[in-house]
């Protein structure tokens, strides 16, 4: 589509691209940007992507997320914060996504305050932190799982990204997307490498259900140790060490749930 470059954006890759006019902006006696093209952040896609963490005009809870760890609700909105800024770091006006980065992490607080039926003010106590990053310190939230035998811990971060252009910047021609695959969390419990129910670290395996209503089979009152987890998480999986798995399909009481 042809545009008129001074009074009119172009859209290309996501971007807006027009003349730049300031008459107050004087460098070396004359008007520096007059004339130039610069790069923006539509207005509309800023909206749009307030819009997924938005119920009624506010930042709300994402009910889908409630029954993750806090480390993947946490990493998964850091993964779709951080996508779309590295995307728009050619723009001019990137500090314009703080708008979003607000909202999203009050979204994720709700998140977070849903899931252990607290407040966001606790929580944001709980995680928050400072960051050393190259344009100086930089407040975020930050979740840490410490790991045992020596390995360095998991940590998921929100926030702490200068919002600052850079010129240098690679722009990948990929459309920013939500970060959704639920196996994210599946890998971060198989990378904690212990047995969900007895904590051995040996032959680790995933035991799977169909479906969460199959543990209704299991209606007597003294319900193994693993029908109580996987229902307390609403999980269709549990990763267990090969003893525990055996005795799971063997029918046998087995180890009990650790503490």
């Amino acid at each position: 589509m042809i545009t008129h470059a001074t009074s009119q954006a172009a859209r290309f890759l996501g971007y807006e691209i027009k003349t730049q006019h300031s008459d107050t902006k004087i460098t070396r006696g004359r008007r520096a940007v007059n004339g130039a093209i610069g790069l923006f952040v539509p207005r509309d896609v800023i909206r749009q992507r307030c819009a997924n963490y938005l119920r009624e005009g506010k930042p709300a809870q994402r009910g889908a997320l409630l029954h993750d760890d806090d480390f993947t609700i946490v990493a998964k909105y850091q993964a779709e914060y951080r996508g779309l800024v590295q995307y728009y770091l050619l723009a001019q006006d990137v500090f314009r996504l703080d708008t979003l980065r607000w909202v999203m992490e009050t979204s994720m607080l709700k998140t977070l305050a849903g899931k252990h039926r607290s407040t966001v003010t606790k929580m944001a106590s709980k995680y928050k932190t400072v960051i050393g990053t190259p344009d100086g310190p930089r407040t975020c939230f930050q979740v840490t799982v410490t790991r045992d035998r020596g390995r360095k811990p998991l940590v998921a971060r929100f926030g702490g990204i200068p919002l600052r252009r850079q010129r240098a910047a690679v722009l990948t021609d990929q459309s920013p997307i939500m970060a959704s695959a639920k196996r994210n969390e599946l890998i971060h419990r198989l990378l904690a490498g212990q047995c969900e129910l007895c904590e051995s670290t040996d032959r680790l395996e995933v035991h799977h259900l169909r479906k969460l209503a199959d543990l209704n089979r299991h209606d007597r009152p003294d319900k193994p140790a693993w029908v109580h987890l996987m229902a307390k998480r609403r999980r269709k999986t549990l990763v267990i060490c090969r003893t525990c798995h055996e005795d799971i399909h063997a029918g046998r009481k087995g180890t009990s749930l650790r503490n």
